[in-house]
C-alpha cells in the first residue's frame, strides 16, 4: 500500500464540531479495509486529540499518515501548553473549567486514553507556545 496523507484542521471554537476528523478517519480506515480494532484505536486516540485541542487550545492540526506497517498521527496545537506532562498523563487529571465540565468533558482522560490505544506517544509541550502529541499504532 502506498503511503497516504490526511490532514485535518480543528475548530478550537464549536464544541459540535469536535470528533468529525476522527469520524472521518475512522470512514477511510474502514474503505481501506482496515481490521476493526485498529480502526476503533485510532478513532479513540484522535477523538481524545481533538476534544483536547478544543478544550485547552483552541484548536490545532492533525496530520495522519498511513503506511503498510503502522498509522502515524501529529496534532500539533498552540495553545497554553502543558505544564506538567507527567501529572497531564494520569487519569482523573484535568485542567478544564467548570464549563466545560458542564458540557460532559474534561474528565481527564484524554491523554491516558491516547496512550493506552496506541503503541507510542510523545507529548512535546511548551508552557506559553504549545503543544505536539506524536503517536503511532503498528499494523502487524
Amino acid at each position: 500500500m502506498d503511503s497516504l496523507h490526511l490532514h485535518f484542521d480543528i475548530d478550537g471554537s464549536d464544541f459540535t464540531s469536535a470528533g468529525e476528523a476522527a469520524s472521518e478517519l475512522k470512514r477511510v480506515l474502514r474503505q481501506l479495509g482496515f481490521p476493526p480494532e485498529i480502526i476503533r484505536r485510532c478513532a479513540i486516540s484522535m477523538y481524545e486529540g481533538e476534544i483536547n485541542m478544543v478544550i485547552h487550545a483552541n484548536g490545532g492540526t492533525v496530520d495522519v499518515y498511513i503506511d503498510s506497517d503502522e498509522i502515524i498521527f501529529e496534532l500539533i496545537d498552540s495553545g497554553p501548553g502543558i505544564a506538567d506532562v507527567e501529572l497531564a498523563m494520569q487519569e482523573g487529571y484535568s485542567t478544564a473549567s467548570q464549563e466545560v465540565r458542564d458540557l460532559g468533558f474534561g474528565a481527564g482522560m484524554g491523554l491516558p486514553n491516547m496512550k493506552r490505544y496506541t503503541d507510542q506517544i510523545i507529548v512535546d509541550s511548551i508552557v506559553g507556545v504549545g503543544t505536539a502529541v506524536f503517536m503511532s499504532i503498528k499494523l502487524e
